[in-house]
């Protein structure tokens, strides 16, 4: 399909001293066999070189701050796209990712979101836990969409920006109450570098501090916050629904690893609370 025949799609990262890994991002969007893209970068106050790179691919880029929800609702409203989809800045596409997105909605105009496979780009041990547990999530209320009609994006307002953290499971479920989501086969690939054990608690724990936020918008009896924020669904039912307890059973190490972070995590959430602020 010629590129004047091809539905424009918007990509919008959201950066904060990200120059270790904006490159790569951009040169895979780049690399798309969807040719027609606009690539937007909104970057918060990198003191890097963040924006000195993201303006070798791109003239859309523009700076805005303070949390990555205020990032995506400029990105995407700036965009001409008749689609958006939104990255992190150390996320890597596959090739075809934007093309089945396009074709998928294309070809089913109920579709107002998409989820994409994501794959943990693994360094250690750690890192192929994240990437272990992280296969449990596709297409599950812990994941969400990252591809939409930009009419979609429009009819719910975008992202939550009183939130940081839960605005991602915020805007999946306003996609799910308005049309059909579904998970495309095509992966992204997401770099977390060595896995840091205290970062990594300490970003899960800042995340934390939008919470009651996210339960008040939508009441502490919704189904979908009974199972991300419950000790049920997060440590068992995720893991074994559709017929993926052969999967666990079959990579016990990695099990147990993945048990243990799990475990950090929900002890960060009851004692660590808001100690700590990062980025």
């Amino acid at each position: 399909m010629k590129k004047q025949n091809q539905p424009l799609v918007s990509v919008v990262i959201t950066t904060k001293n990200e120059e270790a890994n904006i490159d790569n991002c951009l040169k895979s969007i780049k690399q798309q066999s969807h040719s027609n893209i606009e690539i937007i970068v909104v970057d918060n106050n990198s003191s890097d070189k963040t924006k000195e790179i993201a303006k070798k691919y791109t003239k859309l880029v523009f700076n805005k701050g303070p949390e990555r929800s205020v990032q995506r609702n400029l990105g995407i409203n700036q965009g001409k796209g008749k689609y958006a989809m939104y990255l992190d800045a150390d996320m890597i596409l596959s090739k075809e990712v934007i093309k089945e997105c396009v074709e998928t909605c294309e070809n089913n105009k109920d579709i107002a979101g998409l989820y994409i496979p994501e794959k943990i780009v693994s360094r250690n041990f750690w890192t192929k836990v994240r990437r272990f547990e992280r296969s449990f999530y596709d297409g599950t209320v812990i994941d969400c969409v990252r591809f939409v009609s930009k009419s979609a994006f429009n009819q719910v307002k975008g992202f939550d920006q009183t939130m940081t953290g839960p605005e991602d499971w915020d805007f999946d479920k306003k996609i799910r109450n308005i049309g059909k989501v579904t998970v495309i086969k095509s992966e992204l690939y997401h770099n977390e570098g060595n896995f840091n054990m205290k970062k990594y608690l300490q970003k899960k724990s800042y995340y934390a501090q939008s919470f009651n936020t996210y339960i008040a918008k939508w009441g502490k009896e919704d189904a979908d916050i009974k199972k991300q924020l419950g000790l049920t669904y997060r440590y068992f039912g995720v893991f074994l629904e559709n017929g993926k307890l052969l999967k666990l059973l079959s990579h016990p190490v990695l099990t147990l690893g993945m048990y243990y972070i799990r475990f950090r995590v929900g002890i960060g959430f009851l004692f660590g609370g808001r100690r700590w602020k990062i980025y």
